[in-house]
């Protein structure tokens, strides 16, 4: 499926917990983590995806993704470059029920990060803010996944500088 992505990210700054409506593991590496193209291979719970993603264009980005069978993203996973990311989404319904929030918990190198996502029809789509919403990283390239495998957060959450 080839389409557009719209996503704003934030960290989280409060207790989100209560509202989880759904959650899972997520595993997954990179087979390329270049800026401005990526290849991401992801393993969540028994079925894998392939996905393609192209450079952002303010806050929208080109993704492709496709679903794959579990034996071969793990096949792909054990191609990826070095490092992978290792989290648990949970998934909180926003208070105007239009959207869900996709919050992602770190485990491994980037244990203690925690960031939410929101994915919206248009750059200009508002939304209600929970109160558990931190500070906004959308444009801040630390908190990409494909730079949190060589930069984990455990080497500069205390530090400004990557």
């Amino acid at each position: 499926m080839v389409f557009r992505e719209i996503e704003r990210k934030f960290l989280v700054a409060g207790d989100f917990r209560k509202e989880v409506t759904g959650e899972s593991r997520i595993v997954q590496g990179f087979l390329n983590s270049a800026p401005g193209r990526t290849v991401r291979v992801r393993i969540r719970g028994d079925k894998g995806t392939l996905t393609v993603k192209g450079p952002a264009r303010g806050l929208t980005r080109f993704e492709w993704e496709k679903e794959i069978p579990l034996a071969e993203a793990e096949q792909l996973l054990a191609l990826c470059e070095p490092g992978v990311i290792d989290k648990t989404r949970c998934l909180v319904p926003s208070a105007d029920g239009r959207h869900t929030w996709e919050v992602d918990v770190f485990h491994g190198d980037n244990e203690g990060l925690v960031v939410a996502e929101i994915e919206l029809a248009s750059e200009q789509e508002s939304f209600p803010r929970p109160d558990w919403l931190g500070e906004e990283v959308t444009e801040d390239r630390r908190y990409f996944n494909s730079c949190l495998i060589s930069h984990p957060y455990k080497d500069w959450k205390n530090n400004d500088k990557i």
